[in-house]
């Protein structure tokens, strides 16, 4: 029943995210990440640790299984433990153990009036394209308790974390024709885009690469066997094809006599 309830409310959130991009013209971009690419995998599991595992946990990886899939293995591809434990592993004893979360879930509920979700599942949940435009997407918000808002998800309750890197962005408003419950129409200023008034440290494609690997990452960790997935579906289609042949000319066989 609470695993219902849970898809439930997966499910609600998602229309209700699905009506904010309909009435503030949101359009979500497209992230041209690559699975295969190891490099890319290397550096957003680099990006996830230092910048989003002290608040967000991955319950259902861990620290071996990970490293071994993004390929930070030995020529004999035995995971190496040590590298993994002094530059990924900084909550946990054992590279055997899950990805929790470094921050006490009772400081979290104090500091963000909640705890900051597990992200196991995001990517699968939201889509790698709603991350990759959410994470692009906090501009400056003096109203909001830190400071930032987000055209993708508005009033969201978490901080800039690549505020440094990516910088400042103002939204730029346009007024747009709505209509309430009742079919009437009335005036409201909505973002049509945003503008970078402060740069950070990266130029604009540098960020952009930043973005999908760590967005990258999240796609490997929503589903770590998707390429092996894929890969036997090739072969299982495969034998449905000759399967099916044969099933047929095997009927073929049984009923040529009554034919």
């Amino acid at each position: 029943m609470k695993a219902i309830k849970k898809y439930l409310f997966v499910i609600v959130a998602m229309m209700v995210v699905g009506v904010a991009f309909a009435s503030e013209g949101v359009h979500l971009e497209k992230v041209k990440n690559n699975l295969c690419d190891k490099a890319s995998l290397q550096r957003g599991a680099s990006l996830y640790v230092n910048y989003c595992a002290g608040c967000h946990s991955l319950q259902y990886v861990r620290y071996k299984e990970m490293a071994k899939d993004i390929g930070i293995v030995d020529k004999k591809g035995n995971v190496l433990e040590k590298l993994v434990n002094d530059n990924l592993n900084f909550t946990s004893d054992k590279a055997t153990d899950p990805m929790l979360v470094a921050t006490p879930r009772a400081d979290a509920m104090q500091w963000f009036g909640v705890a900051p979700p597990d992200l196991s599942l995001v990517a699968r949940s939201r889509g790698t394209d709603w991350l990759y435009t959410y994470l692009k997407s906090f501009y400056n918000d003096p109203k909001r308790p830190w400071g930032v808002n987000n055209a993708v998800f508005p009033d969201v309750g978490m901080p800039h974390i690549f505020l440094a890197l990516q910088g400042t962005q103002e939204p730029v408003y346009v007024k747009q024709m709505l209509k309430d419950e009742e079919g009437k129409p009335y005036e409201k200023q909505v973002i049509s885009h945003l503008e970078l008034t402060k740069p950070g440290v990266l130029s604009k494609e540098e960020y952009d690469k930043v973005v999908t690997d760590l967005v990258n990452f999240l796609d490997y960790v929503g589903e770590p066997h998707k390429l092996e997935r894929k890969r036997l579906g090739v072969w299982v289609l495969l034998f449905l094809v000759v399967f099916t042949l044969f099933a047929y000319l095997l009927k073929r066989e049984y009923w040529k006599d009554v034919h």
